[in-house]
Order: structure tokens, then sequence, then C-alpha cells
């Protein structure tokens, strides 16, 4: 499992480091690991042109002692110091002893730069880059691949937030440990392709956020055993559907078979539509209620303005996935009276009309909503989008590595519903159901777009979510599944640095 921690933690597991180490030895152990961050992504170090953006920061002395060591390699090494007064004096001593120079027109060194080091803001930044150092962000961006240390300039390191101006790196170094900015949209989607660098820190154990890895998965995905039927393995009731939107039914339907449970209870006017696509579900006309034994409930995608199905899902004793249609006429009040589980799905709009905001604010705080959500309904939250997070009030936020952009399609947060709540029912706790059923979402996307990308069906995410689940059980770990197809890198790495960054575009020339 990856894990990400708050500035405080990290900042202060540093000091407590390099209390017991020479000076400067941290930052010398930083500036190796960027040092062959670079060296990986120029191919060949010697003959290369690097330029250093720096600022006043560690950040900037982990750049010129990493520029130093490209230097001593052969490689034509520039830095542009934004603070010329406050550059890192042992770091620039460090650049200019092994031939690296102090740039004197720093738009024809970018212009003419193989790689460009973003050193200028470290990971105690707050609000947007100032003007100098967004326009040269911007010339960066405009000449070569960008290589950030630590976290891309100008986003925040704790809540993933961009206020202003920042840098766009097609990759970026990360020390000790991830930091919650870079797991998360809008930030997320500047930093490129992740490497974290082990420095040595001691961390707690509980971290800020966490991203679960196929083995994780795994090890949570319900197995029957031989003693297991079909009700012991769990039963997942469906409420959703309409006259007017009787595919929601049916997508759901589809969902939840693949999800893990035993078998499928419908419930709502949409039953002939789902009996002709899936003769294995059980369907009932209502109310809930008295539908028969359930283990967990979903209830929402395309009911309209149905809510007496909902209260009756509430008042039930057992978890209920809430999604969709379903979340406009939920309260806090009444989520907490529960004595069961909850868990709502919102996209960003549902969330934003959850919390009275307007959608721009919680796309732009995305972190912070999904907190602030499973904090007021005291229930767990998967908000979906660019970066899937799940949130149950007073623990670490899971953000889900796997999706893809192709996933933006009618019905798709169906099929994620259906599948969450039937590992609901198979006895997954609300914060691993979501989790889980967000990574097999996402896995099957991928394979259904394809590893070039292409448009998908929502109906063709469910197909394939039996492969993704063997993909994670069968351990066949694969780097190139868990890339976002269509998408430059991946955020979490997987493909290696230099493959993401330098197939991005075409060095300069």
């Amino acid at each position: 499992m990856r894990t990400a921690y708050s500035v405080e933690t990290v900042r202060a597991a540093e000091r407590e480091l390099m209390a017991r180490l020479p000076e400067g030895a941290l930052m010398q152990r930083a500036a190796a690991g960027l040092a062959v961050a670079c060296a990986e992504l120029l191919g060949r170090v010697y003959g290369a042109r690097v330029v250093l953006l720096v600022g006043s920061g560690d950040n900037g002395g982990d750049a010129l002692y990493a520029g130093a060591r490209l230097a001593r390699r052969g490689a034509g090494v520039t830095a542009v110091l934004l603070s010329p007064e406050r550059a890192h004096r042992g770091g620039l001593a460090a650049l200019r002893s092994a031939g690296g120079r102090v740039a004197q027109d720093a738009p024809r060194d970018l212009a003419r730069a193989d790689l460009v080091v973003d050193g200028i803001v470290g990971i105690g930044g707050r609000g947007g880059l100032r003007p100098e150092a967004a326009q040269l962000a911007r010339a960066a961006r405009e000449s070569a691949p960008v290589l950030a240390v630590d976290l891309p300039s100008g986003v925040d390191a704790d809540t993933g937030e961009v206020s202003g101006e920042a840098v766009r790196a097609d990759a970026t170094v990360t020390f000790g440990a991830y930091k919650p900015g870079l797991l998360t949209d809008p930030a997320r989607e500047r930093a490129g392709a992740l490497r974290l660098v082990d420095i040595g820190l001691t961390l707690p154990p509980e971290a800020a956020m966490e991203a679960l890895q196929h083995a994780d998965v795994a090890r949570l995905l319900p197995r029957p055993s031989a003693e297991s039927d079909k009700y012991r393995r769990g039963v997942v009731g469906v409420v959703a559907g309409s006259a007017r939107y009787p595919g929601a039914a049916v997508l759901a339907v589809a969902g939840a078979l693949r999800g893990g449970a035993g078998a499928v209870r419908y419930v709502g006017p949409a039953a002939d539509a789902v009996l002709a696509r899936f003769p294995e579900t059980l369907v009932h006309a209502g109310p809930p209620d008295k539908a028969g034994r359930v283990q967990a409930w979903v209830i929402g995608p395309g009911i309209g303005d149905e809510s007496d199905a909902l209260e009756d899902v509430l008042a039930s004793d057992v978890p209920v996935l809430v999604d969709a249609d379903g979340l406009r006429f939920l309260t806090p009040r009444r989520v907490r009276e529960r004595g069961a589980p909850t868990l709502l799905t919102p996209h960003a709009g549902e969330a934003a009309a959850l919390l009275g905001r307007g959608r721009a604010e919680v796309e732009a705080a995305r972190l912070a909503s999904v907190r602030e959500l499973a904090r007021t309904f005291g229930a767990t939250v998967l908000l979906k989008g660019s970066t899937t997070l799940v949130a149950a009030a007073g623990g670490p936020v899971r953000v889900n590595p796997t999706g893809t952009g192709w996933l933006a399609t009618a019905g798709s947060g169906d099929v994620l519903s259906g599948a969450t709540g039937s590992l609901l029912a198979a006895g997954l706790p609300a914060l691993d159901a979501g989790s889980v059923g967000a990574y097999l979402h996402g896995l099957a996307a991928r394979r259904a777009a394809g590893r070039e990308g292409a448009p998908i069906l929502a109906s063709e995410v469910a197909a394939h979510l039996d492969a993704a689940w063997r993909d994670v059980t069968g351990c066949q770990f694969s780097r190139e599944a868990l890339r976002p197809a269509g998408e430059r890198g991946g955020h979490q790495g997987e493909p290696g640095v230099r493959r993401a960054c330098m197939t991005a575009r075409p060095r300069h020339a």
C-alpha cells in the first residue's frame, strides 16, 4: 500500500533524522536520488543540457547538488536563480566547483535545454507562483521535459489544491514519503510520473492518505469456501431504475453480479429489463422491506423522484450504499441516525449539492470536500472523479490509483455502485468496499478501453470486472495495465520515470 503523509509529519521526521546525521547528509541523499532520476530521463548525461530553476528553499539546494552530480558526469548544467542572494550557498558552490554555471540569459538557456529541473518552491509553499517564476515555468514547459523536486512548484502539498499558476511537470521525484497533494487532483495531474526516493525517514503507522495496490486488493476480496452457498456469500439488494431510466437498473445489477456477493435481489419497476439481460437476478416489485433478506442495499441510480424506497432502505439494519438520485433526499441527521454503515458515492456535482456550494469549489478542493462530507454525514464517502477519493470520518483518506478518462461515460457510476454494494454484502467494511470497488472498476475500464485508449460503454466496464478481478487475485501485475490508457505517464510512476516522460513529447533538439 502506498501511503502519503502531511507536510507537518514529514518535517518532524526530517528534523528527527537530521539530529542524528552529519550536517547536510540528508540533502545529499535527496540530491543523489534526484540526480539518478534526471539521468534516467536524459538517457545520456554526457553532453546533455540541464537547466535548474532554483528558489530560495531546500528544494533549490537539492536541485543545485543534483546539478553538481550531473555536471561531474559531463552535462552542461545551468542554474536560473530566482533569488540570487538567498540561493543555497553550499549547493551553489558545489555546482560551480563541478563546472556548472549561473544563467545570464535564462530564456536562451531554457530554449536549448534537454531537461528542466523545477526547484522553485518546496513542500511548505502556499499559493500559486509569483509572476517571474510563473513566466519561467511556462517557458520551461514549452522547451523540454520538466522534472519537479518533491512536488511541482505552486501546488499545495497537503491538499492538492492549485490556487494560482503552478508548474506542470512530466515527472516528480519526491523524498521520504508521498504527499497527499501528489495523489489528488488538481495537483496530481501536474505531477506526472512519480518516483519516491527513500531518505531514511521514520514515519508513523497512520498516514494521511493511502492508495491500495494489487496485493492489498487481493487480500480484501471475498473468496467462497467449500461450505459457501449463495446466501452465505451475501445477498445485495438493488433499488434502481424507473420508467424513464430502466438502463440504470440494468447497469447497477450488472455491477452487482460481478461484485462478489452470492446473489442479487432487484427491487423496482425495471424488472423485465433486468431479467432480459440477467436471468440470475431475484426480482421483487417492492417495497424493499418486503423483498426478502439482504446483507446490503444499493439505492439511487435512476430512481428519479421516488423517495419512499429510500426511507425504507435507510430504516434497515444492514449497510446501505446511496448513489445518484438517492443522494438528493438525504440529510445528515437521517444518515447519522442509522445504526449500520452508510456509504455515499457522489460525483462532484452531487457532492456540491450535499455541501451547499458550487461544483467548481468541490473540484478545486476535492480532499477537503470528501473529508467534510464524511464528517458531516457520519458516513463513508466515495467522491468520484478524476481522482476518486474514499473517506471515513477520522481516518486516512484512500485515493484510487486506477481508472481512465474514458470512464466519464453515462452509466459507469451505476456499475460502480452495484459492484461496491455487492462487496458490502459480502462482508467488507464500507471503507474497504468503496476502495476495492473503485480499484476494480478502474482496472475494468482500462481493459475495456485497451492499451491505446478508446471510447467505452458502461456495460463494457461491467463485462470486464471479472478480468480485473482475475488480474488482482492471480497476482499478474501488469504495469502497462495500470497505466491510464491514452494518458501521458501515470501518477503512480508505474511505467518508470524515463519511459513515462520521454515519450510524452520529442526531446528538444
